[in-house]
């Protein structure tokens, strides 16, 4: 089998949870290290990669195909470039970008050197999202009516990472938790006409936005998207209301947890959640109305790097796509003016 070495650029908390357990895990890729700019830990987890010192040394070693840009968003452009620049095919943390205007310069340089490009949008493989794409590509709920998806949590302290707290180009909840039910939203119902949003900073102290309500407006339905971190009680992270039923489910993934706890991706309770987190689907049937519980899909962030070597060795699509990060940072940017302007941003011609 072909191997794809990869290395990545940063081993904090995505590099050790996201990235490298799978990379070092699927047979069709090759760990070939990180970037570890002055912390020296990967070789107490993986003693056979390499601690690359400077971002140069992964560039200039011919051998590594596949460069994976998980450092904070406001260096994702730069360092994307770079990675490409050098021929490397590359994997770019959400946010994407900072802004559309950078999103489609790289789009266009991995075109321009036929080399690939993805977002690592992996919440699309979320256990959570999975039942609820599977719930409504089976028809039962019928037609759209009132959709939301939310990112909510009860945490009124400042994240102690600089960057996302720092007010700049790359910072706040809009481009931190906004581009996961973005994404998801625009996988399953396509570009919107227009959108409507409200951003604010809730938290005392905070410098950045930190609650997003954004509205996605379809010919004919509404979609929802939301995330803070005032919500003490919880409430249904997936809210989906049809001509024909409704389908209610929690943010039930259990994966980052369990990759923080050191489960790797091929333990045979990988990705499965709890029996107390299944979805609730009410709907009719003929002349019956069924309320039941949904036994929720397991999810598994592995079928994402799967489909980036298939990208790579076969040619296939990336399972993320340049244009997937593209319009989801149309939706970000529009937010935020729609935000400043308080108005309705029309988003087709």
């Amino acid at each position: 089998m072909t191997k794809v070495k990869t290395a990545i650029l940063s081993f904090g908390m995505s590099g050790k949870v996201f990235h490298a357990p799978f990379l070092e895990l699927l047979p069709g890729f090759e760990f070939a290290g990180a970037w570890e700019r002055s912390k020296n830990q990967l070789s107490d987890y993986y003693p056979n990669a390499q601690s690359f010192k400077t971002l140069e040394s992964i560039l200039e070693d011919e051998s590594i195909e596949l460069v994976v840009v998980n450092t904070p968003t406001y260096t994702h452009f730069e360092y994307a470039k770079l990675a490409l620049d050098a021929n490397k095919h590359v994997v770019v943390e959400k946010a994407f970008t900072t802004t559309v205007a950078e999103a489609l310069e790289l789009k266009e340089l991995a075109e321009r050197k036929n080399l690939k490009l993805s977002v690592f949008q992996n919440r699309r493989w979320d256990s959570d999202f999975r039942t609820v794409k599977e719930i409504y590509s089976k028809g039962v709920l019928g037609e759209p009516v009132d959709v939301s998806f939310c990112f909510d949590r009860f945490n009124p302290a400042l994240s102690p990472k600089q960057h996302k707290e720092v007010k700049g180009s790359g910072a706040g909840i809009v481009k931190d938790l906004g581009p996961h039910i973005i994404d998801q939203a625009l996988h399953l119902f396509g570009f919107p006409d227009s959108l409507f949003a409200k951003l604010a900073i809730t938290r005392q102290y905070s410098e950045v936005d930190d609650y997003f309500k954004i509205l996605l407006f379809y010919p004919r339905f509404n979609v929802e998207l939301r995330g803070g971190y005032f919500f003490k009680e919880p409430t249904p992270s997936y809210t989906f209301h049809g001509t024909n039923g409704s389908f209610l489910k929690s943010r039930g993934d259990v994966q980052e947890t369990q990759l923080q706890r050191g489960m790797k991706p091929n333990a045979a309770e990988y990705g499965i959640e709890p029996e107390r987190e299944y979805g609730i689907l009410n709907y009719v049937d003929g002349k019956q109305h069924v309320r039941e519980l949904v036994q929720t899909l397991p999810g598994n962030y592995s079928n994402y790097y799967e489909g980036v070597y298939q990208s790579i060795v076969e040619g296939s699509a990336m399972p993320v796509t340049a244009d997937d990060g593209i319009n989801v940072m149309k939706i970000i940017e529009a937010a935020f003016q729609s935000d400043l302007e308080k108005r309705v941003i029309p988003l087709k011609d």
